[in-house]
């Protein structure tokens, strides 16, 4: 299907399913005036994404969502009383005095809510990766474009100002071209656990629900709970933490557009149900610089040196090295880099470039605050929704590549397809259970 069909049959479909009815008119949202949120997917990433809304000055957190009543529960008794609760999304749609939503959902309920949420004249923020397929991601991109809304992907380094800081240095030329980059995610949290069996959902968890688009299948604890070990309901580590560090790459390469990935890798050890590989290396070419990516859950130890003064970087233990980062490798010098700050070291061939080791820290709360601000002024976003489906196509690519037994395959990025591939072609898109069809 070419794209523009694509999107037309998204149109119809979303129309055909949803109970929402189309937004006609903004409400104009003064400096002053309070801005009403709600949460769809009530787990601990959204939690937090709530609360670091509901600090800035006049926002409130009205409404909550989870199809597990425990988590919409647990959200409810810290958004407080007067905030409603929710299983189905498309109530908390039907809201007027909702302003804007947060998606932190498993990654294959991103999209269709995303959608419906546009045409129902909320604004957006919805965590990584944007879609579960590529053709989601671009469905997300022309609603939002279509409705006139601000929409946030969950890519906070955007809001980090050290990367901002490499950014300046790799585009000022200070440490020569840059031909080669590496982005690297490691941990031990796949090794040795076999699947317990199919047993009934706990109690409060409508199953049915959770699944939505993807296929039917008993419940399994695993699926539930470690969502991303499973392509149904998401695209593994690297459209997890992965996506985070190659939308960095991006900003700080000013280049979005790869032209073709090789991925190959296993599932290794004895995983039973899992199909999300706990090994992966892609290989991506560029115009003009080669990028390697290393997902690696076997083994915790990363790569590249330590922060200055002792100091770990997050989620590495006493004498693990940095387990998540990338590396820039210019002709003068190169950058070590992770979401708590950069180290740039010379090439040592009498190049001018001097060590440097910057402190930096998550920016969930800058990010947080970006959306509000962008809602009341209508401004585009840091990690505005085509941002984010650039930087998601790149996992995406890597997973198709992968899963047609690492074959090569070439993307044209202006045109968002894959070339004389019609195997891969057929995985820029999935089929959604109805009657979630939609994307």
């Amino acid at each position: 299907m070419k794209r523009r069909q694509f999107i037309k049959h998204v149109a119809q479909a979303a129309a055909a399913v949803s109970t929402v009815s189309a937004f006609s008119a903004d409400r104009v949202i003064g400096a002053n005036d309070r801005v009403n949120v709600a949460l769809i997917g009530c787990g601990g990433r959204g939690r937090l994404v709530s609360r670091l809304m509901r600090e800035a000055p006049n926002v409130d957190v009205v409404a909550v969502c989870d199809v597990y009543e425990p988590a919409a529960g647990s959200a409810k008794a810290w958004a407080g009383p007067a905030a409603k609760s929710f299983r189905d999304f498309r109530n908390v749609l039907d809201l007027k005095e909702v302003d804007a939503v947060i998606v932190a959902t498993p990654d294959h309920w991103h999209a269709i809510p995303t959608v419906l949420a546009c045409r129902a004249g909320k604004d957006v923020y919805v965590e990584k990766p944007l879609g579960h397929t590529i053709r989601e991601g671009r469905a997300m991109v022309e609603a939002a474009r279509l409705h006139k809304r601000v929409v946030q992907a969950g890519m906070q380094h955007r809001s980090a100002p050290h990367y901002k800081e490499i950014e300046g240095i790799i585009q000022s030329g200070k440490i020569g071209d840059v031909h080669f980059v590496r982005v690297w995610n490691y941990s031990t949290i796949y090794t040795g656990e076999t699947a317990p069996p199919d047993s009934e959902p706990p109690e409060g968890l409508d199953w049915g629900f959770y699944l939505g688009p993807a296929p039917k299948v008993p419940y399994n604890r695993l699926r539930f709970r470690v969502y991303r070990r499973f392509y149904d309901y998401s695209g593994g580590f690297i459209t997890d933490f992965g996506a985070h560090r190659l939308d960095s790459v991006h900003q700080v390469m000013h280049d979005d557009k790869p032209l073709s990935a090789t991925g190959v890798g296993g599932v290794y050890g004895n995983l039973g149900i899992v199909d999300t590989p706990n090994v992966l290396h892609v290989t991506y070419e560029y115009r003009n610089w080669v990028l390697s990516y290393e997902g690696v859950q076997i083994n915790g130890f990363g790569t590249g040196p330590r922060l200055p003064g002792g100091r770990v970087p997050y989620n590495a233990s006493g004498g693990f090295d940095r387990p998540h980062g990338e590396a820039f490798y210019g002709t003068n010098g190169t950058i070590v880099s992770d979401r708590v700050g950069y180290e740039l070291f010379p090439t040592g061939r009498g190049g001018s470039v001097e060590p440097k080791s910057v402190v930096g820290r998550d920016c969930t709360d800058l990010h947080a605050r970006n959306f509000i601000d962008c809602v009341r002024s209508r401004a585009r976003p840091l990690a505005d929704v085509e941002t984010g489906h650039k930087s998601t196509i790149v996992p995406h690519l890597g997973n198709i590549s992968y899963k047609i037994g690492g074959r090569k395959i070439r993307w044209d990025p202006e045109n968002e397809q894959i070339l004389d591939d019609p195997q891969a072609s057929a995985l820029l898109a999935r089929s959604g259970r109805k009657p979630w069809d939609l994307i």
